[in-house]
C-alpha cells in the first residue's frame, strides 16, 4: 500500500482515472499489485509539501506504464531501473 498525505499547498493528482486537486488534509492511496500509473503536478503557485507513506520490500517492482521503465528493490536496499525489456537503464 501506498499513501500521499498532504500538509501544505495544493497538487494535481493524476492517475488513469484522469486528474484531482488534492489539498490540505486530504489522502490518496494506491494497492500494490494494481496498475494504475499516478503521479503528482504542481499547478498552483504555492509551495506543496506532502508526506509519502510505502513500505519498500525486497522484491517490490514498480512500472512506469507511460514510460520505458520498471524498478525492482533488490535485498541489498538498492532500486534497479532498467527498461520494460529488462536492458539496462542509462540514467544520465
Amino acid at each position: 500500500m501506498f499513501f500521499y498525505t498532504y500538509i501544505q499547498g495544493e497538487a494535481t493528482l493524476i492517475t488513469n482515472a484522469g486528474e484531482q486537486i488534492l489539498s490540505l488534509g486530504m489522502m490518496a492511496g494506491f494497492p500494490a499489485g494494481e496498475e494504475d500509473g499516478h503521479h503528482l503536478v504542481n499547478k498552483s503557485q504555492s509551495v506543496v509539501v506532502y508526506l509519502e507513506i510505502g513500505d519498500r520490500t525486497s522484491g517490490d517492482e514498480v512500472v512506469y506504464p507511460d514510460d520505458d521503465l520498471m524498478a525492482k528493490f533488490s535485498a541489498d536496499g538498492q532500486w534497479i531501473i532498467t527498461h520494460k525489456d529488462g536492458s539496462e537503464y542509462a540514467n544520465s
